[in-house]
């Protein structure tokens, strides 16, 4: 890892004692009047490291974009002062203010991959922001994100990278600005643990030897004990229904064998799969022979470290990549490669959640209108249950109905990956696809959301398959794991066995930094 020795050399060291971001009683509402925000205080100073911390809905998204004054559409700022390097940013001029956020202050939100270009190389989109374009000093950057360019990455466009590769690009951005405050959104949601700690030492590096401010959202609770100089616990987010049933599991979902409407046939089926990206001469294998199958109620995990298939996989098995070679089987029945070349019903039938919400959620269609789409498209619904249906779908997800009329950026982070979920079962799929649900979710939500698939497993043999960093989740809820890395298969087979006695070092990596507790 490098890092660039002094990031502002024209600027004096700052005075710790100075606050960079003084945030005092500010309360935020959202269109219809309601409180998104209430009485909340922040500071931040040079050289320490502030995380905001809560359950999901409870304003931290909302905190953080306020210090930039990009409050959400529609929202109001109803109270409170927010002064940034002795500015108020919603007294400053627009003009002053633009060159607020373009010199001095950098944020990074929770969804980084839908504000990278997706026409634009890696190397472009890091100098594009940098007063050195040179390639050493983006190649210094990307080293400093842990991103060492191998030659290939930095021509490679954001929908050739990973959602931990994505997030690292954008945060390699913010510091070519060369900021002295910066924002952070769940800085590391989708990377792996190893990762998660590098990430962390980044962080405490930057703040530290740079005299960054740096403020940032996280539910990842052993991030926030070993970085933070402080810690802000914002309070409860407005009621959520919680399970329908109002009941939780203690234990993952029965075994195949415990489960009699279980067949020993995949449902779903990929066979030596390939991907590659990019044009001849300068291509790359993103995803090389591998394969997968799961059956009707079982659970197969896909683990590995950030940037080795795993999103690629998921996203040619739906449709939405192209393969260069290999075979996807939906019980039994070879699929077209891309999803012109399958049918409606075929379509349904596997359904994706993906990492970034919200890219995924059309911005100008409400929550109700998303989530009811589906059963309108794929006609599993009569018109007039479609209401009733959506608002027993934010139920099981624990949002309440009322979140029918809201818009995506109404949401919390947490809140969109909610509706994705609800948006997904609505298609009531055989395959359901997993990709980071929980990264964005503090563990009280994502144990409910676990114990609803877990639920539809049972109850109706929905297969699930799951991407996570989150190793005791796999362990706790998967039958069967693919351990990838660089593309290709390292191991796979029994969960338990795999966890219990790793036979590739790339699982044994991954297990030496989380000791998963397998059930027997």
């Amino acid at each position: 890892m490098t890092h660039t020795t002094d990031r502002n050399p024209e600027t004096p060291a700052p005075d710790t004692a100075i606050a960079a971001v003084r945030v005092t009683d500010l309360t935020v509402a959202a269109p219809d009047g309601r409180p998104m925000l209430h009485g909340a205080s922040l500071t931040l100073r040079p050289g320490q490291l502030v995380a905001l911390t809560g359950p999901s809905g409870t304003g931290k998204t909302t905190l953080l974009r306020a210090v930039t004054a990009l409050l959400p559409p529609g929202t109001t700022r109803v109270t409170g002062r927010v002064e940034v390097l002795g500015h108020d940013v919603f007294a400053l001029p627009e003009r002053e203010l633009r060159a607020l956020r373009r010199h001095r202050l950098a944020y990074v939100g929770q969804d980084p991959g839908s504000g990278l270009n997706p026409r634009m190389r890696v190397r472009d989109l890091v100098a594009e922001l940098s007063p050195d374009r040179s390639s050493q000093a983006v190649a210094s950057l990307l080293a400093e994100v842990h991103l060492p360019d191998d030659g290939r990455l930095a021509a490679r466009r954001p929908t050739a990278l990973s959602g931990g590769q994505q997030r690292r690009v954008a945060l390699a951005r913010a510091l070519a600005r060369r900021p002295r405050v910066l924002l952070l959104d769940e800085p590391t949601a989708g990377l792996h643990p190893q990762l998660r700690d590098e990430m962390g030492d980044v962080l405490r590096h930057l703040a530290r030897e740079h005299q960054l401010a740096i403020g940032l959202a996280c539910h990842d609770h052993h991030l926030v004990e070993r970085i933070a100089d402080d810690v802000v616990e914002l309070g409860s987010p407005l009621p959520s229904a919680g399970p329908r049933n109002g009941k939780r599991s203690a234990t993952r979902a029965p075994s195949t064998a415990e489960a009699p409407h279980r067949t020993a046939e995949p449902v779903l089926e990929a066979r030596d799969i390939q991907v590659t990206f990019g044009r001849r001469g300068t291509s790359a294998v993103s995803v090389d022979g591998v394969s997968l199958s799961v059956a009707p109620g079982a659970a197969a995990g896909i683990v590995g470290v950030s940037g080795s298939g795993k999103t690629t996989l998921v996203r040619a098995i739906v449709g939405l990549q192209a393969v260069t070679g290999g075979t996807i089987l939906l019980d039994g029945t070879p699929l077209g490669s891309g999803l012109r070349g399958r049918d409606r019903e075929q379509r349904r039938r596997i359904q994706l959640v993906t990492q970034n919400p919200l890219g995924a959620l059309n911005p100008s269609r409400r929550i109700g209108a998303a989530i009811g789409r589906p059963m309108r498209l794929h006609r599993r619904q009569a018109p007039r249950d479609i209401p009733e249906r959506v608002a027993d779908l934010l139920e099981q997800v624990g949002l309440p109905p009322e979140f029918v009329g809201r818009y995506p950026h109404e949401l919390s982070g947490g809140q969109r990956q909610r509706v994705a979920i609800a948006r997904a079962l609505a298609a009531e799929p055989d395959v359901l696809i997993c990709d980071e649900i929980t990264s964005a979710l503090d563990p009280g939500t994502a144990e409910s959301i676990m114990d609803l698939l877990a639920g539809l497993r049972e109850r109706h043999g929905t297969a699930l398959v799951l991407i996570s960093h989150d190793l005791p989740l796999v362990a706790d809820r998967t039958d069967t794991v693919t351990v990838l890395e660089a593309g290709r298969v390292a191991e796979s087979g029994s969960t338990a066995e795999v966890f219990a006695a790793p036979r590739h070092a790339a699982t044994r990596q991954l297990l030496g930094r989380q000791a998963p507790a397998t059930t027997p």
